[in-house]
């Protein structure tokens, strides 16, 4: 399975990478800047808490077909790694319409 926090690392967008990039377009926090929230570690625990449903769903379908879950448990696992791909697929078209929408402004 990929490791879904050193892909997004590896293009940059995971980690500090994306904290970086945040601080060098926004590099001095405000009176209304939320403290203690990392954008960079936001976007990873989601990443990996995506992979862990996609694993979960994995791994329950691995028990179903050894007979060792229920069809219900398999069900269940493997329509919320659905939900969770769906989400991480909307939220990454959402990104790429704002950075489309980015590089259309004149400077």
């Amino acid at each position: 399975m990929i490791d879904a926090t050193s892909s997004l690392n590896a293009v940059g967008i995971g980690g500090t990478g994306a904290a970086r990039a945040i601080e060098r377009i926004a590099p001095t926090a405000g009176a209304g800047a939320v403290s203690g929230l990392d954008f960079g570690a936001v976007l990873t625990d989601v990443a990996s808490k995506g992979v862990s449903a996609i694993a979960n769903a994995e791994a329950a379908s691995i028990k179903g077909i050894r007979g060792e879950a229920s069809i219900q448990q398999v069900v269940e696992a493997v329509l919320e790694a659905e939900r969770t791909l769906q989400t991480a697929i909307a939220v990454r078209d959402k990104v790429v319409q704002a950075y489309q929408e980015i590089s259309r402004m004149a400077i």
